[in-house]
């Protein structure tokens, strides 16, 4: 018999607040997240704006020698775990720690940690830089801290798939319960890759947004007709999922169900997605088939939507190709309207609020769709929050190097 996997507990550190319902409230007001950058001076650069954390304290979560040892990257994942544990009232004692596993992952990891020793290398020589240099910037660096700090000992790895990895993360948390490896995993996705070299980077790809450093509210704009790239964004989003009748009899309250998975390769191209969305549309008919339901099921997506030319148009039509007719009538938003792209946490602080949307049966909007692409033509839920049935939610996260990743969540009966 297949083990059911619910959730249980949830942590955020986002743009937008961090706090699950301090980030929940400020989406379904349709507040955004983007400001003018003040973690460093972007003055030379074509983008001078992001999705930044802010009021986060380290200490507040972690103790201050630990937290010095952390990236930021890092930090945020602890933290996130931290509220997430709180909030599913699970205790890591002797007795169930072996069953407790960790799959955190970070599309970047600690780029802030490796940047400042690469200046401190050719300003002050190779005898000036960190010891801790490696620890701290390798990407599995978030599921290892947060496994060390809480004693967790059970499944623990990281995956890397740049954009897909939150998504990619919480499923294969949900398969290694699901197939009995684990009864609990915490799991999700952490980043914090507000750097120079990083802006530089993807300005020079062309990918993020160049046109609103003045308005940088309006910035981030999928589906629309204006867009121009996507924001960038930091934080983390947590879960602490597990088997059913494990969460029952330890008295927990159960949030959503995880009830499918599916995944895919482009075989395309190193940044640019498929012609027409076809591994994105292979990822959720995936997901679909694992969770054994029709696509009319799924009564809202948060779509991956990062407000790039191709994604949005290539992502509209996997949609169609996945869900068929009903594609225009299942309600789909993009919360990266208002949070930037979170690149490696942006799945995990996206299955957050598709949980969210199960329990208070609204969906989010997406902002700033004033003027909607032709080619972007379905119900995009656009500029305000919109109360409907939420029995049965997907999402969506594609990343660099054609990395595609579904999930779905249920609301739960027994």
């Amino acid at each position: 018999m297949t083990r059911r996997v619910v959730v249980t507990g949830m942590g955020v550190i986002s743009p937008l607040g961090n706090r699950v319902d301090t980030f929940w409230n400020a989406l379904l007001e349709g507040k955004s997240g983007i400001s003018r950058l003040d973690r460093f001076d972007a003055s030379d650069f074509a983008c001078q704006i992001a999705g930044q954390v802010n009021d986060f304290e380290p200490e507040d979560y972690i103790d201050k020698k630990d937290a010095r040892r952390m990236d930021r990257f890092a930090q945020f994942a602890v933290a996130a775990a931290k509220q997430a544990m709180e909030q599913s009232g699970l205790e890591i004692t002797e007795e169930n720690e072996e069953e407790v596993g960790v799959y955190i992952g970070s599309g970047i990891g600690g780029i802030t940690t490796l940047s400042e020793n690469i200046i401190t290398l050719h300003e002050r020589g190779p005898k000036r830089v960190s010891p801790l240099l490696i620890p701290m910037m390798i990407s599995d660096m978030a599921s290892g801290q947060v496994s060390i700090q809480f004693g967790a000992k059970g499944p623990n790895s990281s995956p890397i798939s740049a954009c897909a990895t939150g998504t990619n993360a919480i499923g294969d948390a949900f398969k290694i319960i699901e197939r009995g490896q684990a009864d609990v995993m915490i799991c999700g996705g952490s980043e914090s890759a507000i750097v120079p070299v990083a802006f530089a980077g993807f300005t020079n790809a062309k990918a993020i947004c160049t046109s609103y450093n003045d308005r940088p509210t309006e910035a981030s704009r999928p589906f629309d007709a204006h867009r121009d790239g996507f924001v960038l964004g930091e934080g983390a989003g947590i879960l602490v999922i597990e088997e059913l009748e494990h969460a029952q009899t330890r008295g927990a309250t159960i949030l959503a169900e995880v009830v499918g998975y599916g995944m895919s390769g482009d075989a395309y191209h190193v940044t640019a997605p498929a012609p027409e969305g076809a591994g994105a549309a292979r990822a959720m008919r995936f997901a679909l088939k694992d969770a054994h339901i029709n696509p009319a099921e799924i009564d809202y997506i948060n779509a991956h939507g990062t407000s790039t030319d191709l994604n949005d148009k290539f992502e509209t039509m996997a949609i169609k190709n996945a869900f068929g007719d009903y594609a225009y009538q299942v309600a789909i938003s993009s919360t990266k309207s208002m949070t930037g792209h979170l690149l490696g946490a942006a799945g995990g602080i996206e299955a957050i609020a598709c949980v969210m949307s199960i329990q208070d049966q609204i969906v989010p909007p997406t902002i700033n769709l004033t003027t909607p692409d032709p080619e972007c033509d379905l119900d995009y839920v656009p500029g305000q929050a919109r109360p409907i049935k939420v029995d049965c939610v997907m999402s969506n996260s594609f990343g660099f190097g054609g990395h595609n990743a579904s999930i779905i969540l249920k609301r739960f009966t027994q």
